[in-house]
């Protein structure tokens, strides 16, 4: 420590003077420098100056000038007589008296002794720990505290602090100043500890020994900024904030029924706490909405649900739960509860065996019942509440208890997982799910092994075999109905083109009054006998016409698709010639069972017309699917040919023969 103290330097300083004075009043029997210097935490006997003195001179040290015995004279050697300190006193005043004996000359002299300064102290902290608090989520740049070191040596300090990933860090190197770089969260971490070093060279790597450490305990303080927390929840981290997601609860009333006390619920009990779980601040429940009925009430403090009459109506009752804290009623949350209302239960399901035994041979087959031989197993229970569906209560679900390696789907069990050889005990239990009644029976199952012969495939296998054919049977069957719907349609336009062209001959060669006409018996009895196409003279000399045949073979091919049945009832087949009344027309007909073919007016009979047939929708099926040796068997149209005027136009009517008809067909043409 330095030990100058402001007497101390006032009457050195006067001394000193007051000898300088007498030695230059006296005269020169010695010398000595009036300044000298040591370097501390020297030896002792270290030189710290020589005098010079007279022959027959002496010296000595002055007493009063040497109160601490610092120094000693040895010949003409002023030495240092202990271990000075620069920290203790820093400069030294030491008087010498020159004395000549034979002439009693005397000369004192002041020799001001400075002690240099060696860095030979650590620096050091005024604690060995400090204990500081900060509130959680503190932004950064916060400053925590200020931990500044002392060196009685001076100069400057430089601070290095561990962990560097603890979330703080110094301001510098030489400035002490604690910060916060990364925002703390109270549920995340309670406290940290942190590593204060500081030395008095500069930051190198660790090797200066003037250095020392001190700890910094930064306690994090939990502060209000989190609403209540409705438990169990999820927890969710958002933009660094901590939230947690409630999924509600559930419950179930009987209908007409009052519940005494808190009404259980999935997951109960109902209650939240405080997101700020340093802080737990006390929690108040109340009923936001849902119950406009009044048929509920909840407690303030514990948040339990209870009956303030019974429910008259079956469905569901949503409430919705506010809870909040006491000192702080803008931290508040909510949940919902559903609660659903279900006729009472009389009777609880029913296993229709009180054991069951299976055989499982691989995961993912079904168990088989060794009772029923290559029948699977199938666990079913039935509920007495349900009679109106024999028992089947859709609500029951069915599981396997305390076990995870079967699985039940409709009642039939299914291994999970592979399992060795064994026989296995287990319990089967069927759940009503709308009131938790629940029934349970023993299981019994055995776990084979299926052996595949050499060179064969396993079941599965075999299964993925068979519906990789199934399914490239199926794209068969696709393309060949595509292409017999084409073949179809093929044969059907390349039947009409036939026939069209038929027509078109025929036109071309009959002259300027020839036409071809399908006519319909039901016309024949009509009294018009001066109409065009009426009997005559005209049908046989159509039979003997060369284009009889030609026409008649595409006649006797046309399947009884044309036949028009509201013509047939009306037709009477006699022997004697009828006339017929003309048909033709300059527009197109579309009564049902007309089919027609038409020309523009003032067509020339030699030119090469174009026939358009329009097909009926009654035709696609049966005239394409009938053989031609069948449609010769069927009775065939009647077709007459009477001299018609193509300047009107030409008009065509087909038609079946009545059920009395002759099976020859008759035809007549006019020329």
């Amino acid at each position: 420590m330095d030990g100058n103290q402001p007497h101390f330097v006032l009457r050195t300083s006067s001394c000193f003077i007051l000898l300088i004075f007498l030695h230059t009043s006296t005269a020169q029997i010695c010398s000595a420098p009036s300044t000298a210097s040591i370097a501390e935490n020297n030896k002792v006997g270290d030189l710290v100056t020589t005098i010079t003195l007279d022959p027959g001179v002496t010296v000595d040290l002055t007493p009063v000038e040497n109160p601490n015995h610092s120094f000693r004279i040895v010949g003409n050697r002023l030495e240092a007589a202990k271990v000075l300190d620069y920290e203790d006193i820093s400069v030294h005043v030491v008087g010498i008296t020159c004395t000549k004996p034979d002439t009693g000359a005397k000369l004192e002299l002041p020799i001001v002794v400075t002690v240099e300064n060696l860095n030979d102290n650590p620096p050091v902290f005024e604690q060995s720990q400090y204990l500081v608090t900060l509130k959680e989520m503190s932004p950064s740049g916060t400053t925590v505290g200020r931990y500044d070191a002392t060196d009685l040596d001076g100069g400057s300090l430089y601070y290095t602090l561990m962990p560097l990933s603890s979330g703080f860090a110094l301001k510098s190197s030489t400035n002490p100043d604690l910060l916060v770089v990364t925002p703390v969260d109270f549920d995340k971490v309670k406290s940290v500890k942190l590593i204060l070093s500081v030395q008095d060279t500069p930051l190198k790597p660790a090797n200066s020994r003037a250095s020392s450490t001190t700890t910094i305990t930064v306690s994090i303080e939990d502060v209000d900024n989190r609403p209540p927390w409705f438990q169990p929840c999820t927890r969710h981290e958002v933009g660094g904030m901590a939230v947690c997601q409630s999924n509600g609860y559930n419950g179930k009333v009987v209908l007409n029924e009052q519940e005494a006390g808190a009404l259980a619920l999935t997951p109960g009990p109902l209650y939240a706490i405080d997101g700020d779980l340093g802080l737990n601040e006390e929690i108040v429940y109340s009923l936001l909405e849902g119950d406009s009925g009044g048929l509920f009430q909840i407690n303030p403090s514990t948040g339990n649900i209870s009956m303030l009459k019974p429910a008259d109506v079956l469905g569901t009752i949503r409430l919705t739960v506010l809870a909040r804290q006491m000192t702080n009623a803008y931290q508040s949350s909510s949940t919902s509860v559903t609660i659903s209302v279900h006729v009472k239960s009389l009777h609880p399901p029913q296993f229709q065996r009180p054991e069951y035994r299976g055989v499982v041979s691989a995961v993912g087959m079904m168990a088989m019942d060794p009772d029923n031989k290559d029948q699977p197993l199938r666990i079913i229970a039935t509920d007495d509440d349900y009679a109106a569906t024999g028992g089947r209560n859709p609500h029951i679900t069915y599981s396997v208890k305390g076990n995870s390696d079967f699985s039940i789907i409709d009642g039939y069990l299914f291994m999970t997982k592979d399992l060795p050889i064994a026989t296995l005990s287990l319990q089967v239990v069927a759940l009503d799910s709308t009131n938790d009644e629940s029934v349970t029976a023993q299981l019994s199952v055995e776990v084979k092994t299926v052996i595949v012969p050499a060179g064969g495939f396993s079941s599965v296998a075999m299964a993925a075999l068979g519906a990789s054919l199934g399914v490239l049977l199926f794209i068969c069957l696709v393309v060949i109905v595509v292409l017999a719907v084409r073949v179809r349609k093929g044969k059907a336009d390349s039947r009409k083109i036939y026939e069209a062209s038929l027509f078109q001959s025929s036109l071309g060669k009959g002259g300027q009054k020839e036409g071809i006409q399908y006519t319909n018996d039901a016309f024949q009895n009509d009294e018009d006998g001066g109409s065009t196409g009426s009997g005559g003279d005209g049908a046989s000399a159509v039979k003997s016409s060369p284009h009889y045949k030609e026409i008649l073979k595409p006649s006797l091919a046309l399947p009884a698709v044309l036949r028009d049945d509201t013509s047939e009832a009306g037709s009477d087949k006699t022997d004697n010639e009828k006339e017929v009344k003309p048909i033709l027309t300059k527009e197109r007909r579309l009564d049902d069972g007309y089919k027609s073919v038409w020309f523009k007016e003032d067509i020339d009979p030699d030119a090469k017309v174009e026939v358009v047939i329009i097909p009926d929708s009654r035709e696609d099926d049966s005239e394409e699917e009938e053989d031609e040796d069948d449609s010769l068997k069927k009775k065939t149209q009647r077709v007459m040919f009477n001299d018609a005027d193509l300047d009107s136009g030409l008009g065509v009517k087909i038609e079946d023969p009545g059920e009395d008809s002759e099976d020859d067909e008759e035809l007549t043409v006019g020329l």
